[in-house]
């Protein structure tokens, strides 16, 4: 089941004995779960009816005592289990445990009556145990993936029209670029900026300097833009402006995401079909943006990209304390500034 349809279920009253949430992405593992918490039961029947446990506190024996409890002035029990990764011999290791598995027995013949939730985090539960084929057939299971980074603009623009507001693409990049793929973080920071503005208001990279903090100006996506077009002078100061604030810029995550840019041009090299949607298709970016790799890619022949994606490479080494001595992180980056540019 897709995280959309299961929000759908809970909001129409269709609940399911057992709901496995696992995956290295926590935010819909704890949309999810906190859904479930505040939507199932009122509160006056939360008091005997909702338990909230944690794995590292739990065995399976102790979780089953709590899960076959019948509800009490209630048509349902919910029991959430926080960190259930850490629940201790959640899957038996030995062959024999394996087939007198008291979980997997419970859920062959789950109590209709207990919605048991497993907030089991920052992994997956491995597809080719006893446990994980038994819960396809119980209830839900949900694997919450990591987001790839070229998706991230457009699940920031997603998330902010479902709250009725709009994003201009560059703000949705320069918030992916800065943010990374941790969606509790962006999550909350957009929460925190929309309640700034008005009903339906668009996002520009303006708002996002003045309610998050993160230069419209001095990025990683304006020295891209630099970069692309050649640009000496804006790229410079950008470099500057990195050199003066390295902890909100390191170079050991300003290098990767040239080396992604540079790698994106090298592509565009080898297209057949440049028509608008095949370039973003293939980059992996808003077609909004598919003209500043044109550019670069112009400015940039396919040589000069190869001599380019070496030169990232060894100064990421560099970045990384190899054959670095005493240069300093902003020197480090003015020369390698310097070599893409000539």
């Amino acid at each position: 089941m897709t995280y959309e349809q299961i929000i759908t279920d809970l909001k129409n009253k269709v609940y399911y004995p057992v709901y496995f949430l696992h995956g290295e992405e926590s935010y819909y593992i704890d949309r999810i779960s906190d859904a479930i918490e505040n939507q199932v039961l009122s509160e006056s029947e939360k008091e005997f009816n909702q338990s909230v446990l944690y794995g590292k506190d739990l065995d399976v024996p102790a979780l089953l005592s709590v899960a076959k409890r019948y509800p009490m002035m209630s048509n349902y029990q919910v029991v959430i289990v926080k960190e259930a990764q850490d629940i201790k011999n959640l899957t038996p290791k030995s062959e024999a445990a394996k087939e007198k598995d008291p979980l997997v027995e419970y859920l062959n013949s789950p109590l209709k009556s207990t919605l048991l939730v497993f907030c089991y985090k920052y992994k997956k539960l491995d597809k080719r145990t006893r446990l994980s084929k038994t819960l396809g057939k119980a209830g839900v299971l949900f694997e919450s993936a990591k987001l790839y980074d070229n998706k991230l603009p457009d699940w920031i623009t997603r998330f902010v029209k479902a709250k009725s507001f709009a994003i201009r693409p560059d703000a949705a990049v320069l918030l992916a670029e800065y943010l990374g793929n941790d969606l509790n973080k962006i999550a909350n920071e957009l929460d925190k900026l929309i309640l700034n503005l008005k009903k339906g208001e668009e996002i520009s990279s303006l708002h996002i300097e003045e309610y998050i903090g993160i230069s419209r100006d001095y990025n990683i996506f304006e020295l891209h833009n630099a970069l692309g077009k050649k640009n000496i002078l804006k790229a410079n100061l950008i470099v500057n402006y990195f050199t003066a604030n390295p902890k909100n810029n390191p170079l050991i995550m300003t290098i990767p995401q040239l080396f992604s840019f540079f790698m994106k041009i090298l592509t565009y090299h080898n297209l057949t079909d440049r028509s608008q949607n095949a370039v973003a298709s293939s980059l992996g970016v808003n077609p909004y943006f598919v003209s500043e790799y044109e550019t670069a890619a112009r400015l940039y022949p396919q040589q000069h990209v190869l001599r380019i994606i070496s030169t990232l490479r060894e100064y990421d080494t560099k970045a990384k304390g190899i054959d670095r001595g005493s240069t300093t992180e902003g020197s480090l980056l003015k020369e390698l500034v310097f070599k893409i540019l000539h």
